[in-house]
């Protein structure tokens, strides 16, 4: 037996028997949440419906705004604040939304918020009043709040870092996506049904998106997760760079999406369905761009480098509006459709480099931290941006709007990734 022991032969065996089992195990580890499951891609798939459905009250509402304007004898600026209501309650509730997120799981999180939310537009929907309207918005904002960071921590979790650009990108596709089908779905439904439909539609979509989170959603982690950086997002430079730099760039976004259906049908003359059909195209070109930077920041190794080109691109596209505001058609419905795709195009790669930044294991907290600053430019960039419009013209608006995005750029400049 001591021979056999000894015997090259065998002693080679029990090595590439080892190495192998050695191999099979770090690619367990490594692989667990990349190529190795492709029960990743039922996450997304489950992410993106949970999104939408959030999304599609969030970007969708604008396609309504002039209706809702009439319906409750708004003024201009008063529709500003209706719009800004669901950020109000998403800037109070995001960070606690993510913190117990990584406590508790992106499944409870996402099945009580979409599902609160849904009871709020119901209320929202019976509401004849200016004040109920913006409580019962504000309702819904800070319930389906944990939406973001469920959905959003679920897909950070279950793919690796090779991919995870291109995932959350079409992830944050859900967001414009949303958006889209809300503004072709709401206008038919307050016209030919009524306003009240509108809402109950709203309401009607989280209710299914709950029950599909409910049924798919479930956690993954490695062991890799145990040797992560766990620091708290709050005490991390980098994160709340990124999250100050997207304030700027979501300003320049709701300025220009949050205002474009009321901005054609009152002060170009264009339809209320043909501007929420220029919406809703906007929207869908805004989601594919995500998932083309989202690719495109996985083949390049960079995450802030691709967000500074889109900050200069933005604001050249939304200055190209401003200076056509009174132009043919022609000219400005392409330009505002231009400007409000890259408007769109940036929100999944910064999405993706604050989770990043903060490690999986915390993943829900920065996300839900840097949605609190993009609810907070939310709030005040719909109130500020219809205030100057009232005050002085839409061009003077879209300019300013232009001007955003450079803040940006300036701000991400230290964590700009080197080639080396």
């Amino acid at each position: 037996m001591q021979s056999c022991r000894n015997c090259p032969c065998t002693s080679r065996s029990r090595a590439r028997t080892a190495t192998a089992r050695t191999q099979r195990s770090s690619r367990s580890c490594v692989t667990s949440t990349r190529a190795g499951s492709s029960y990743r891609w039922t996450i997304l798939a489950a992410g993106v419906v949970a999104q939408a459905s959030f999304s599609a009250i969030l970007l969708g509402l604008p396609a309504i705004a002039p209706q809702i304007r009439h319906g409750y004898g708004l003024t201009l600026t008063q529709v500003g604040v209706v719009l800004a209501a669901l950020n109000v309650g998403l800037f109070v509730t995001l960070l606690p939304w993510g913190i117990v997120a990584d406590r508790i799981g992106e499944r409870a999180v996402l099945a009580t918020g979409l599902t609160g939310c849904a009871a709020a537009l119901v209320v929202a929907g019976f509401t004849s009043s200016f004040g109920g309207l913006v409580a019962a918005l504000a309702a819904a904002g800070a319930l389906g709040g944990g939406t973001q960071s469920a959905s959003g921590r679920a897909v950070m979790s279950w793919f690796g870092p090779e991919e995870r650009g291109l995932a959350l990108g079409i992830r944050q596709t859900a967001v414009p996506l949303g958006g889209a089908i809300a503004a072709g779905a709401l206008p038919a439904l307050s016209a030919h049904i009524s306003l009240r439909a509108a809402f109950f539609g709203l309401a009607a979509g989280c209710v299914a998106a709950a029950a599909i989170g409910t049924a798919l959603l479930r956690s993954e982690t490695t062991k890799a997760d145990e040797h992560e950086d766990a620091s708290p997002p709050l005490r991390n430079p980098r994160v709340w760079l990124l999250c100050a730099a997207g304030t700027f760039y979501v300003t320049t976004q709701i300025s220009l999406i949050g205002f474009l259906v009321l901005f054609l049908h009152d002060d170009r003359g264009v339809s209320t369905a043909a501007s929420a059909g220029v919406l809703a195209g906007t929207q869908v070109l805004g989601g594919a761009a995500r998932i083309v930077v989202g690719r495109w920041s996985d083949r390049i190794r960079a995450r802030i480098v691709p967000l500074r080109q889109l900050a200069l691109a933005l604001a050249v596209a939304a200055g190209a509006s401003a200076l056509l505001v009174h132009a043919s058609l022609w000219l400005l419905v392409p330009a505002l459709a231009v400007a409000g795709t890259l408007g769109l195009s940036w929100n999944g790669l910064s999405f993706t480099a604050a989770a990043e930044a903060a490690g999986r294991r915390r993943s829900g907290a920065a996300i839900g931290l840097q949605q609190t600053f993009l609810s907070g430019g939310g709030i005040v960039a719909p109130i500020a941006f219809a205030a100057i419009v009232h005050a002085t013209s839409w061009r003077l608006g879209f300019a300013l709007a232009a001007a955003s995005p450079l803040f940006g750029y300036a701000l991400l400049s230290p964590l700009a990734e080197r080639r080396s």
